[in-house]
C-alpha cells in the first residue's frame, strides 16, 4: 500500500489521504471545488465547480501514475439533484469515451457547503 499526496490538488483537510494505491488500483478520497492554488473554494455554480473537482481529481490521478482514461468506478455527491443535467454536462466532458461506472447521490450537506464532491477508484502504476 502507497500514501499519494499532490500539491497539485488541494491537502487533505482531515485525517485521511489524497490516495491510497493498492493491488494495481488507486483509491482516491472526494474532491470538493477547492482550487490548491489559494485553498479557496471555485466561484461559480455546480458547472464550474464540477470542474474544479475534475481537475483536483487528475492531478491525484496523476500522481498515482493514473488518468481520468484509467478510472473505473466514481461517486458523485450532489447538493441538489435537480443540478444533475448540470454537472453531468461537465462530467461528460472529462470522460467522452468509455466512462466509467459511477453512482451520482444527493446529500444532504457536503464539506464546506460545496455543491458536489466526487471521488474515484482507477488502475494505477
Amino acid at each position: 500500500m502507497t500514501i499519494v499526496s499532490t500539491e497539485q490538488a488541494p491537502a487533505a483537510i482531515g485525517p485521511y489521504s489524497q490516495a491510497v494505491v493498492s493491488q494495481g488500483f488507486a483509491f482516491l478520497s472526494g474532491q470538493i471545488p477547492l482550487d490548491p492554488a489559494t485553498g479557496k473554494l471555485a466561484e461559480g455554480d455546480v458547472a464550474a465547480q464540477t470542474e474544479r473537482v475534475l481537475e483536483n481529481l487528475k492531478a491525484v490521478l496523476a500522481a498515482c501514475g493514473s488518468s481520468l482514461e484509467r478510472v473505473v468506478k466514481t461517486t458523485v455527491y450532489l447538493k441538489d439533484m435537480g443540478e444533475f443535467t448540470r454537472m453531468n454536462e461537465v462530467y461528460a466532458r472529462y470522460f467522452p469515451h468509455n466512462p466509467p461506472a459511477r453512482a451520482t447521490v444527493e446529500a444532504a450537506r457536503l464539506p464546506r457547503d460545496v455543491r458536489v464532491e466526487i471521488d474515484c477508484i482507477a488502475e494505477a502504476g
